[in-house]
């Protein structure tokens, strides 16, 4: 019954732990070996692409191109603008700034990317 009540209470720390572990960071020109891995990815944002389709209840996607532009981009993410805002008030809080995007790695025919659908996702890094 103890060595249970000490298996079961080490496996809640572990638990506990992994939770609270912080994503590691991959630099943008790696991320195409960490496709299906969450990870936070930092850089500038050197160049914003608005979609000219909307998303149902979310507008128009943004693409942010980190520190490669296209048609040679090594990593992108997507997000959107505040309603009230649109997609060019979301190219205004990233475009020439330094930021941090946190999730899970995909890939596209244009390369690796992260989705942002909740801008919580984004940091700014104003000391860069």
């Amino acid at each position: 019954m103890t060595k249970t009540l000490i298996a079961v209470m080490c496996l809640m720390a572990c638990v506990a732990v992994a939770q609270n572990a912080q994503p590691p960071h991959v630099a943008p020109v790696d991320t195409k070996n960490h496709i299906g891995e969450t990870a936070t990815v930092c850089g500038k944002v050197v160049d914003a692409t608005i979609s000219k389709y909307g998303i149902g209840g979310r507008g128009k996607p943004v693409t942010f191109d980190i520190d490669q532009p296209q048609p040679n981009q090594v990593f992108y993410f997507v997000a959107f603008g505040t309603q009230a805002g649109g997609p060019d008030e979301a190219v205004s809080a990233y475009q020439g700034k330094h930021v941090c995007v946190t999730g899970k790695i995909s890939s596209a025919a244009s390369g690796p990317y992260i989705l942002a659908a909740d801008r919580s996702q984004i940091k700014t890094d104003a000391a860069k």
